[in-house]
């Protein structure tokens, strides 16, 4: 592992008695776990690479935004036609939103205490900014590991229901490392399939209307995840991860119980990337065909200063 605290030594908000990481880079850090992602580590993810084969990571945009009911994509494309060819442009763009999207540290705060490292609304308004442009001009490459939580069940003879909450603990995510023959290393990007956009992706738009209604009179919408708990955040932090990629609404578990939203310890108190709505089905066929579960990944967040969230334009190269 490389020279970071355990978690039990993070320092604590007395207040709440959740722990951070800010000032483990310096105090002028602005990106986080993505630190861990080194020119040694890239060197490593690319020696990964042994058949050239690559994964887009990133379902169409033209896909309904979850949500449901709204059939239609959360943009608006214009062709325009000349003598010469073709220009376009795209109205409506959500960068932080859509199917296969990242969340940057700018996108939750922790309370009063502020987003990643302290920094408070007049900080990041006056362009001391945690920008997702920052992990852009670092680079986001480095080694996948895909852990396939439904495949486990189907080799147990069970079935994950992707529409219910099912919370995904350190303990199940080491028994399917195991199973997979993968060991977790510093500066990891987890893919976490949930099979959650399979799910998305096959029912017809009147059964999303119905699911829709239904997470609405419920209270919101039902899928497994990485657990809400507090041990699971410290479970990530021990393992150095530096990014997590899920292929459902927010990686984590949802409903949330309480007011444990991981995304608030994720992002805001240990500085680590979340990517969600992205698609892992062609690469778990591939994997569970040769057995190798670990590939080198890319992603191209939007290099837009002060950018919030962005399309994850992400690859797995084997």
């Amino acid at each position: 592992m490389a020279n970071l605290p355990k978690f039990v030594d993070l320092p604590i908000f007395e207040k709440t008695g959740e722990r951070h990481s800010w000032g483990v880079w310096g105090k002028d850090d602005r990106i986080g776990m993505v630190n861990l992602l080194t020119p040694e580590r890239v060197v490593k993810a690319a020696s990964l690479v042994k058949k050239g084969k690559v994964f887009n990571l990133e379902p169409s945009r033209s896909i309904p935004h979850p949500g449901y009911a709204k059939e239609e994509p959360s943009y608006k494309h214009h062709v325009h036609k000349s003598r010469t060819g073709r220009s376009d442009k795209v109205d409506d763009w959500e960068l932080h939103g859509g199917m296969g999207h990242m969340d940057g540290l700018m996108h939750m705060r922790y309370r009063e205490f502020g987003y990643y490292q302290g920094l408070q609304e007049e900080d990041l308004d006056k362009g001391d900014t945690l920008g997702i442009e920052r992990w852009t001009q670092h680079g986001l490459v480095g080694r996948g590991i895909l852990i396939d939580v439904p495949l486990h069940f189907e080799k147990m003879g069970q079935k994950l229901d992707p529409n219910k909450r099912f919370p995904i603990r350190g303990d199940l995510m080491e028994a399917i490392a195991k199973e997979e023959k993968i060991e977790f290393q510093p500066g990891d990007i987890m893919l976490l399939r949930t099979g959650w956009m399979r799910w998305y992706l096959g029912i017809t738009p009147k059964e999303r209307e119905l699911a829709h209604e239904r997470d609405v009179a419920a209270g919101g919408i039902e899928c497994p995840g990485i657990d809400n708990d507090k041990e699971t955040a410290g479970w990530l932090w021990d393992h150095q991860f530096t990014l997590l990629f899920g292929d459902n609404q927010a990686v984590e578990a949802l409903r949330t119980e309480g007011s444990d939203f991981q995304h608030r310890r994720i992002l805001a108190l240990m500085g680590m990337g979340i990517g969600e709505l992205l698609t892992f089905e062609e690469l778990s066929e591939d994997c569970a065909r040769d057995g190798i579960y670990e590939c080198m990944v890319t992603a191209k967040p939007v290099n837009i200063p002060g950018a919030v969230g962005s399309p994850a334009h992400a690859y797995a190269i084997k």
